[in-house]
C-alpha cells in the first residue's frame, strides 16, 4: 500500500439546511455512514435563532460520535457545549486570538485564506485544521478548482490537516478525495435534499472507499 494515500473522512456543513428539516436531516445524515464532524453555519440567522438550531443539533452530532463545530459565534459555542469553533475571515490575527482563547480546550479551525502565503501564515499558528473553499461555494456539481489546487498543494507539503470543500453533487466527491486532503466537506451535496441526507452520506462514503482501495493499492 502507498502510505501517502489516506482515506479522507467527511465533514458536513449545514449552510443550506432549513430549521424545519434540521433535526431529521441531521439524524439521517449521521446514520448514513462515517462523518468526522459537522460545522454549523448560521447562514443568515440571527444569534438567537442560530443558538436554538445549534442547541437542537449539537447533542445529536455528539451522540453519533462526530465533533460539533460552531462557525463564528464563540458565545454560542460555549452555551451549547460544542466541540469547536470555525473562523471564516481568513485573518491570521483573528485566528491567533482564537487559538490563545480556546485551544486546546476546543477544536479551532479556519477558512478564507486565498493565497498560499496566507495559508502558511495561518498554519504557523497551529490550528487543528484549515479549510479550502467557502461556505456556500458549492453551487457547481464539482469542487471549485481553486479549492482543489490549494488542497493538493497543502496536502503534499504540510502535515497540518486540511478540509477541501466538495461540490454540490455527491458523485464528484472523488475529485476532492484525490487531493489527498484528510477531510472533505459536503454541504449542498448532502443537505440540498434533506430527505435524502442519509443516502447521500452513504453514497459519498462508498465512493471514497472505492477510490481509496483503488488509489492505495
Amino acid at each position: 500500500m502507498d502510505t501517502e494515500y489516506i482515506r479522507p473522512r467527511l465533514v458536513l456543513l449545514t449552510t443550506p439546511l432549513g430549521d424545519a428539516d434540521a433535526v431529521k436531516a441531521m439524524e439521517a445524515a449521521l446514520a448514513g455512514g462515517d462523518v468526522a464532524s459537522v460545522i454549523l453555519d448560521a447562514a443568515g440567522r440571527d444569534a438567537a435563532s442560530f443558538q436554538n438550531l445549534a442547541a437542537a443539533l449539537v447533542p445529536i452530532i455528539q451522540a453519533a460520535g462526530a465533533a460539533a463545530i460552531i462557525a463564528e459565534d464563540t458565545q454560542c459555542a460555549g452555551r451549547v457545549q460544542a466541540d469547536g469553533i470555525h473562523l471564516t475571515s481568513g485573518d491570521p490575527a483573528e485566528l491567533g486570538e482564537a487559538m490563545e482563547r480556546f485551544a486546546p480546550k476546543l477544536i479551532v479551525g479556519a477558512s478564507g485564506f486565498e493565497t498560499r502565503h496566507d495559508a502558511l501564515e495561518a498554519g504557523e499558528l497551529r490550528p487543528d485544521y484549515l479549510m479550502f473553499g467557502r461556505f456556500g461555494g458549492d453551487a457547481e456539481p464539482g469542487p471549485h478548482h481553486k479549492s482543489v489546487a490549494m488542497g493538493e498543494w497543502w496536502a503534499e507539503i504540510v502535515e497540518l490537516p486540511c478540509i477541501v470543500m466538495g461540490g454540490g453533487d455527491v458523485e464528484t466527491v472523488v475529485e476532492a478525495a484525490a487531493t489527498r486532503a484528510e477531510f472533505i466537506a459536503l454541504s449542498a451535496a448532502v443537505f440540498g435534499e434533506p430527505a435524502a441526507a442519509g443516502e447521500k452520506v452513504a453514497r459519498a462514503n462508498a465512493l471514497i472507499d472505492a477510490w481509496f482501495e483503488s488509489a492505495a493499492t
